[in-house]
């Protein structure tokens, strides 16, 4: 199979990342926004090996499953790969997903319940994150192209509330008006990087992103901002570095609190610019209720990766004791701002700093206590998973939204996955770890997208 090469074929399965799976001549070809089921004129666009990833010119067979995207730059923006895909029929893949990846990443059989419904299909996100950049056209921005810094033109994304329509508008006659550029990542010209919106209950934190510490026309941009948003605070975030990372470490608030306050299940708690919230409010309240609900009263919580320190105050409310381990400053300020807020003064305690060089401290010092893992997309560290095993933790509440890496994780802690003595994690025959597990539920927090969020309960064999 050469590229450019055309074929006919029938497409099998989902792969990983919500792409179909066409078999041809001794080739596994992956083939965006193609369902099971489906026959199609595959072209080809790249081999390597017996692998090859192709572009759906021509759907013969449409599946019954199939309907209409609603976003215009659905099959160039790498934002969302499932739109084409009916709602129920994503719950169902999502499912299948975090089975799947238990099974051939972690070595792990275990059957896996629906994925727990979004109440919003679109019109979900609470924050919206934009490239701004350069392109052949001149200023651009959008999103990123699937697996590249291609930033695809966006002018409304059916995912965020109608306000993010506008706030890109805004960004855009900005620019236009004050003669400012996107920035060149080849060349590091240009002035402005990333524009990042988080909404709090009705209030808003805008943070612009730049390369530059002088920004002509800020004003005009707060002018704007006025006409959107009745309640918000903006940010301007210095980052003339050469690097992926959004944020660089200095914030200048140009107007606003900058930290806004809200309230949700009953605990009042702070945000801040670069505080860690979940995007999707309804399917977060579904999830971390769900979470405490394993926790028992009496019992010591330890919260790792805790961010601004929400669900370690409704585990402390519950449980009497909890700590939150959180390594952003400003997050670990707002976790100090709700213990005092919500009089957990004695239940509540926080501490600033790396999971893996915290959570030894506190787990010698209290003993008995059941820990709470909710890592970022690269999943926990595996010091920190050995530092559960050897101080023979009895109960492991974890939250993951990587399936690939959450099966990687139970997979050390259930035994299923060895470590050779290079390093590398190899199946084990014989699952005869440390932990089992007692309940799994995958949650829609990203709808439209290949990504599922997954509660896990394991205890101590």
């Amino acid at each position: 199979m050469e590229k450019n090469a055309e074929f006919t074929g029938v497409c099998e399965a989902f792969g990983s990342n919500g792409e179909g799976i066409v078999k041809s001549g001794g080739f596994t070809v992956f083939v965006p926004q193609l369902l099971p089921g489906e026959k199609a004129r595959v072209k080809v666009l790249k081999t390597k090996g017996n692998i090859a990833y192709g572009r759906a010119e021509e759907i013969f067979t449409p599946a019954e499953d199939r309907v209409r995207p609603k976003c215009a730059v659905f099959s160039r923006c790498g934002g969302c790969q499932l739109q084409h895909l009916r709602y129920r029929a994503q719950l169902k893949y999502k499912s299948d997903l975090v089975r799947d990846a238990l099974r051939k990443i972690g070595g792990i059989s275990s059957e896996v319940p629906l994925c727990e419904r979004s109440d919003r299909e679109y019109g979900y996100r609470n924050k919206l994150q934009l490239p701004i950049g350069r392109c052949a056209e001149g200023n651009a921005v959008g999103f990123y192209a699937e697996r590249s810094h291609r930033i695809v033109r966006t002018e409304e994304c059916p995912i965020h509330p109608a306000w993010a329509e506008r706030v890109i508008s805004a960004v855009t006659r900005f620019m236009d008006t004050c003669g400012l550029d996107g920035y060149d990542e080849r060349t590091g010209e240009g002035q402005l990087r990333h524009i990042v919106v988080r909404e709090l209950k009705g209030k808003f934190i805008v943070t612009l992103v730049t390369a530059a510490r002088e920004l002509k026309g800020i004003d005009f941009f707060v002018h704007l901002l006025d006409e959107i948003f009745p309640e918000y605070s903006l940010y301007l975030n210095l980052n003339a570095k050469n690097t992926n990372v959004v944020f660089g470490e200095e914030f200048i608030l140009v107007k606003g609190k900058g930290v806004y306050e809200c309230t949700e299940n009953g605990i009042t708690f702070e945000a801040g610019a670069s505080t860690f919230v979940q995007v999707n409010e309804g399917v977060r309240t579904k999830l971390y209720e769900k979470a405490v609900s394993f926790a028992e009263e009496g019992e010591t919580v330890i919260d790792c990766y805790a961010g601004g320190g929400l669900m370690t105050a409704m585990f402390a409310r519950k449980c009497g004791r909890a700590f939150g381990i959180e390594v952003v400053p400003e997050a670990s300020v707002c976790a100090d701002s709700l213990k005092a807020k919500n009089g957990l003064a004695d239940k509540m305690f926080n501490v600033c700093g790396k999971v893996e060089e915290k959570l030894s401290l506190i787990l010698s010092r209290e003993k008995g206590a059941a820990v709470v893992l909710d890592p970022p997309r690269s999943g926990a560290e595996r010091s920190v998973l050995k530092e559960l095993i050897a101080q023979n933790v009895r109960k492991v509440i974890m939250i993951s939204c990587n399936p690939a890496t959450l099966a990687r994780d139970l997979g050390i802690l259930t035994g299923s996955l060895k470590e050779t003595e290079s390093g590398e994690l190899v199946k084990s025959e014989t699952a005869d770890g440390n932990y089992k597990i007692d309940f799994i539920q995958p949650y829609d927090m990203f709808p439209q997208t290949k990504w599922a969020e997954t509660l896990v309960v394991l205890t101590r064999k």
